[in-house]
């Protein structure tokens, strides 16, 4: 009886402890699941602050409270060094809001730089009296919460509109994710890839020369954006460069489409033309825009403030990865 008792015990024991084990998440897992139920539960607070008009004290109370406790969370699952040159960690969240532009920011710390473009201290007005912003940031997530933003973005923009791609690399290389995840205020344009070198350790690295606007394409690039994963974590960093690219062969292709646009108008307006001869000339400013942009695209290369920018996006790329 005892033989058999033993015998039992002996093919239970292991079964009872795989289901332990099975059913205990991982730490990092677990601490990922609080902080976004910490952050969820914020979102809903914060926000049912704003919806009953109440965006005093009240409000930047409780948005400090969330942010300093998210912002601890965040650095334990990140574990992640300062970088020379750049401030301490902060939460890569603009606000808790949702009814506020940049709401829905990329999960992670983000570091700034301080100093400014022109090498003014960033954070404060500089010699000319406007307000020095960082020259740039680097922001850090780890691969599931970025995985979990992605999931959280797959229709954020609606059903009309082309959103994030849900695959990390192909979302890496869209500009609609640097709108969504790291701009607030203005949708980056995508001009080039750039042929940056994949850091040692990284599966994956990508470079970018952009622009920001809030409405037509810009003029000339002045941005760069960088991204990487490495173990386990995701890396993306942007900032301003100098010479910026500009073409003006490019631009001049548009305003070339914009002046025959104004003219057609001008034509139907003093019924020089018909709406189906009008409308038979299509979007011409769409079409400029599109020329501009592929003219843009196969012409920045052969720029000498190209390969600076490439220059200047691997530095920024090194420096995001703590090297």
């Amino acid at each position: 009886m005892h033989n058999t008792f033993s015998a039992l015990l002996g093919l239970i024991a292991p079964l009872f402890l795989a289901a332990t084990i099975a059913n205990a998440a991982p730490p990092a897992k677990q601490a990922e699941d609080h902080y976004i139920a910490a952050r969820d539960a914020a979102i809903e607070k914060i926000s049912a602050i704003y919806d009953a008009g109440n965006t005093d004290d009240a409000a930047r109370k409780a948005e400090e409270t969330a942010s300093a406790d998210l912002t601890a969370q965040m650095r334990a699952i990140l574990n992640e060094a300062v970088r020379e040159g750049f401030g301490p960690a902060k939460l890569h969240i603009d606000t808790f809001n949702k009814g506020d532009e940049g709401f829905g920011m990329l999960d992670g710390l983000r570091f700034d730089a301080v100093v400014g473009k022109n090498g003014d201290k960033a954070g404060q007005d500089g010699a000319d009296g406007k307000y020095v912003e960082p020259k740039a940031h680097i922001i850090v997530t780890s691969q599931t919460l970025f995985e979990r933003w992605l999931r959280a973005h797959k229709e954020w923009w609606g059903n009309n509109v082309k959103n994030v791609p849900q695959q990390i690399g192909a979302a890496l290389k869209d500009e609609s994710f640097y709108t969504q995840a790291v701009s607030s205020g203005s949708a980056v344009v995508n001009f080039n890839s750039l042929p940056i070198a994949k850091p040692a350790g990284a599966t994956f690295a990508y470079g970018m020369l952009a622009g920001r606007t809030q409405s037509d394409i810009p003029d000339a690039a002045d941005t760069v954006f960088v991204s990487a994963i490495a173990n386990g974590k995701v890396y993306v960093a942007y900032g301003s460069f100098d010479p910026k690219v500009q073409i003006p062969a490019c631009i001049a292709v548009r305003a070339s489409f914009n002046k025959k646009a104004e003219q057609a108008e001008d034509d139907l307006r003093f019924e020089r033309i018909g709406r189906k001869a009008y409308d038979k000339l299509g979007n011409l400013r769409q079409k400029g825009e599109d020329k501009y942009k592929r003219c843009f695209t196969q012409n920045a290369p052969k720029q000498a403030s190209f390969s600076e920018a490439t220059r200047q996006a691997q530095k920024l790329l090194s420096a995001a990865m703590g090297r």
